[in-house]
This record gives C-alpha cells, sequence and structure tokens, in this order.
C-alpha cells in the first residue's frame, strides 16, 4: 500500500496521528515492534524491531518523510531513513537531545533556560559527591530511556544514595535537586520547514507518580509567565532547526519557571487540541512534517483533559453530556498503562469543571 508519512511508533499517538492524517486524505505507515499496536486502527502497520534495517527500508518505502511518536527510538533508525533517501521530521538532533537528560539539561541551560540545580553521576563516588554539592533529598533519573516516571529514584538521605541508584539499574543518570513547586505547565509548539511557528495556549498539569493525569487549558497563568514559556519554547525550537509539533514542560516554582523536559512528538498534555481547538495537534504535526501550511492554534472554549490509567471506567462508556469527548485506544488493560482519556470542553473554567464534578461523581 502507498502511504505518504512514516511513523516509528505504533501507540496511541501514532493512532491519533493517523486520524488526523485521514481527514486531510494522507495516509501513514508504522513500525511498532507489537504485532498488535493499537496505531493498526488509523495505520498500515509494520511489525518490526526500530534497529533492523530491513524494517525501516519496508516502513519508508515511497514516504515522503518519516517521523516518530516517542522519544525511546534509536537514532539510528532516522539515519538509516537519511541514507535511503527519506526525509526526517523533527531531526536527530532533536531526538537526541530529548533522550539524554546531560545533553537536554545543557541545551537548556545554552539558550537561557533556567533549570533545577543538577550534577552528572556515572560513578559511585560522584553518586556520593552529588549528595554534599545539591543536598539531600534530591531526585535520581536515568539519563535515558525513562518516561512517565521511569528510572527514577527519589534519594532521602545519604544512606539511600546507591539503594537509589541500584532501583535505576546503576545506569549513567543527573541528580537534580527537588524544587518547591508551586505547579506544572506546558506549551505545545509547532514549527514549519519555514521557520513559521504556531503556539499553544499553556496548559497546567497534574501528575501521580510521574504519569499525567489531568491536565486543564488555557493554564490560568500570568501574562508574564505565559510570554516566558513561549519565549523559551520559541528559542529552543530555534536553535536545533525543529520541525513538527514540540511540547515543552516546565516547573512553576515561587522564583519562577524552571524548564524540566521537552519531548519532540506531539504530546499528552495536548490531546484536549482535538476538540478543543482550531487544528488540533495531531494536524499541526502532520501538515509541518509533510510541508503543508500550518493550521490556527487558537482555541475554540476551554478544557479539560484526564487520562485514563490501567482502565477506562465503564461510566465513560455511557457518557452523552454535550461537551464530553471519550477517547478508547483499544490497548489491552494493565497497571500504569494509559488505555485512553476524556475531555470535557465548555465556554467557562466554570461549565467545564460542572462536567469533569458529574462524571467523576460517577465513578
Amino acid at each position: 500500500m502507498k502511504a505518504d508519512l512514516a511513523i516509528l511508533g505504533g501507540g496511541q499517538l501514532a493512532q491519533m496521528l493517523g486520524a488526523a492524517a485521514q481527514t486531510l486524505g494522507i495516509t501513514c505507515r508504522a513500525l511498532d515492534p507489537s504485532p498488535n499496536a493499537c496505531a493498526a486502527e488509523t495505520c498500515e502497520m509494520i511489525a518490526g524491531n526500530f534497529d533492523d534495517p530491513a524494517a525501516i527500508a519496508r516502513l519508508v518505502g515511497g514516504v515522503d518523510a518519516l517521523t516518530f511518536e516517542f522519544e525511546n527510538v534509536p537514532t539510528s533508525a532516522l539515519l538509516e531513513a537519511e541514507k535511503l533517501g527519506v526525509a526526517v521530521r523533527p531531526n536527530a538532533e532533536a531526538l537526541r537531545a530529548a533522550s539524554d537528560r546531560l545533553l537536554e539539561k545543557n541545551l537548556f541551560r545554552s539558550i537561557g533556560m533556567r533549570v533545577p540545580p543538577f550534577v552528572p553521576v556515572s560513578t559511585t563516588s560522584e553518586l556520593h559527591d552529588a549528595a554534599d554539592t545539591i543536598g539531600v533529598p534530591f531526585l535520581l533519573k536515568a539519563r535515558s530511556g525513562g518516561y512517565d516516571g521511569r528510572s527514577q529514584a527519589v534519594v532521602r538521605d545519604r544512606a539511600d544514595v546507591e539503594r537509589a541508584w541500584s532501583s535505576i539499574g546503576y545506569s549513567a543518570c543527573i541528580a537534580e535537586s527537588m524544587v518547591s513547586l508551586r505547579g506544572e505547565v506546558s506549551v505545545i509548539t509547532c514549527r514549519a520547514m519555514t521557520g513559521e511557528t504556531r503556539i499553544y495556549p499553556l496548559s497546567a498539569n497534574e501528575h501521580r507518580d510521574g504519569i499525567l493525569i489531568r491536565s486543564v487549558s488555557p493554564a490560568d497563568v500570568t501574562e508574564e509567565l505565559a510570554a516566558t514559556a513561549t519565549a523559551w519554547a520559541r528559542a529552543l525550537l530555534d536553535r536545533i532547526d525543529y520541525v513538527g509539533v514540540l511540547a515543552l514542560e516546565l516547573f512553576v516554582t515561587p522564583d519562577g519557571l524552571l524548564a524540566n523536559e521537552f519531548a519532540p512528538r506531539v504530546h499528552n498534555t495536548g490531546h484536549a487540541t482535538i476538540e478543543a481547538s482550531q487544528t488540533s495537534q495531531f494536524e499541526n504535526h502532520i501538515r509541518a512534517v509533510l510541508g503543508l501550511p500550518l493550521g490556527s492554534t487558537e482555541p475554540l472554549c476551554h478544557s479539560v483533559m484526564r487520562n485514563f490509567i490501567g482502565n477506562i471506567p465503564r461510566s465513560s462508556r455511557s457518557q452523552t453530556d454535550a461537551g464530553t469527548f471519550v477517547h478508547d485506544y483499544g490497548k489491552i488493560a494493565r497497571p500504569g498503562r494509559k488505555l485512553g482519556h476524556i475531555t470535557f470542553t465548555g465556554d467557562s473554567p466554570g461549565s467545564v469543571c460542572a462536567l469533569e464534578s458529574r462524571f467523576v461523581a460517577s465513578l
């Protein structure tokens, strides 16, 4: 089958990219190690490993561009596609920086973003030195491979350092100071090949055990905070010559914003854009990576998005309230897995919260 866009990864983000592409008359082909990947609902699927050159060749045959739906794909897959003459968007530099917390923090610093104090850790002596340098408690985060709170541990006192490192497999890490949080926000952006950039309103996010639970947009923040977040995001996009949707996650502290991490892809905190924005993050990503004009990121309404983690409540299947939208990814349930989400929309924060409250009461 002829496809226009290749996607590394076959999860729910690829599924939603495929759905957005269909509305534009565009076809997608996705590669995933699982033969039961949920992107099969909207994409042609190839089952194979990301580091298999033969699978990459099948994936990109006849397509106009390659993109990816999550960071834990090898940069070698992108380079293999480039060798085959296929445009890769976003580029390998963006993936490399987002996949390594040390590179990511240094990138943030280089463009003037403030970050929590941190030090790299790769030996036992460096681990103990970190306790002296940034103090306890602190967070130990694997440089690569972690998402949704995985590959992280809290070091609560000096006696706990080696236990924490053991829990994440003695991998190369960063030790990061714990900061006083007033909240967490994200800014979803989209940059075209021409450098044209569109910014969605900020979202305010709530996490539990490192997993996003709830996202509210537009976030109730000051104009100054929103301007800083937007300026940082634009600087990041330009520095790495980015193409596509990028999410920048930020900590709100008593002393202002601190950059946490970025995702070089469509993002969970932007799911509400499907219903609440003139152009969803998924459609704009498709537009950007294929060189089409970007759509408006102006909001249509207020929204709250809640993830379904581990199970989809039975009551969600009977939701009939106007302004309520249920998304079931069709994935096999297991603890900690994102199985779907529900979005509530309305013309005011109060009307959205009323819808959400009725749903929560039904659980």
